[in-house]
């Protein structure tokens, strides 16, 4: 008698909401990122990126408690891509072109095509190396991901809502950042991967410590304190580049 054919294992007829959570967390951001493009149609350029945020920080959360509940899923990887262009290839360059580059001409509207098609390689990019094996691995990735180039990207916007009394920063100059950082996103420049960084357990009371501070910082000193960050950012890019052949061969 011959064996029996393999079937295909059935798939549940019902879920826990617990196990759903990660997926809501990304429609939830989404929906953060959608809302940003209507608050910067709008005019409402500090809620609109105050939105960009949170759908970044969701963005951080939802595919780590897929993991730590065991629901991970294709359907919820590809979400999750597509949450990512909405929120970070489509949401931020429409917010700095309604704030600033409307009036300037063909190249405001070609850096934010740019910067929204180069998120696009780059998301395509990443997806196909992880279901490859392909891209750097271990703590570095290829090229500046979509979420650090959304956030580093408004660094116009935040320096505008620090600095209200300054002189306003030509619209040349923040298609010029648009079209250099959506250029990092698809380079094979090895950038930090802040997923594998592990803190030694002597040294996780000062890690919380800073992360307090920071915290603290954010609520009280919002638009500097992202100034700070993007710009420490920018520090270890510019680090990853003066040594990148030696990273690309870990």
């Amino acid at each position: 008698m011959s064996p029996a054919p393999n079937r295909p294992a059935k798939e549940p007829k019902a879920f826990s909401p617990i196990l759903l959570l990660p997926n809501m967390l990304t429609v939830t951001a989404i929906c953060a990122g959608l809302t940003a493009i209507r608050a910067g149609v709008h005019g409402n350029y500090e809620l609109a990126v105050q939105l960009i945020i949170v759908a970044g920080i969701l963005d951080g959360l939802d595919g780590r408690l897929a993991r730590a509940l065991g629901s991970a899923s294709k359907i919820g990887a590809e979400l999750d891509s597509l949450a990512d262009f909405v929120n970070f290839g489509v949401a931020t360059p429409l917010t700095l072109y309604f704030w600033a580059l409307q009036d300037s001409g063909g190249i405001g509207w070609i850096a934010v095509l740019v910067f929204s098609i180069c998120c696009v390689f780059r998301l395509a990019r990443f997806n196909v190396g992880s279901k490859t094996g392909g891209g750097l691995g271990g703590a570095y990735f290829e090229g500046v991901p979509s979420p650090a180039g959304a956030l580093v990207v408004m660094l116009p916007l935040y320096v505008s809502f620090a600095f209200a009394d300054r002189p306003s920063i030509p619209a040349l100059l923040i298609s010029l950042h648009m079209i250099v950082i959506g250029l990092l996103m698809i380079s094979s420049l090895p950038t930090w991967s802040f997923k594998t960084t592990r803190i030694a357990r002597g040294n996780v009371k000062f890690f919380l410590v800073g992360v307090a501070a920071v915290g603290a910082l954010l609520v009280t000193y919002a638009w500097r304190t992202l100034i700070v960050l993007c710009l420490a950012y920018i520090v270890t890019v510019l680090w990853a580049w003066l040594n990148r052949r030696r990273l690309s061969r870990r």
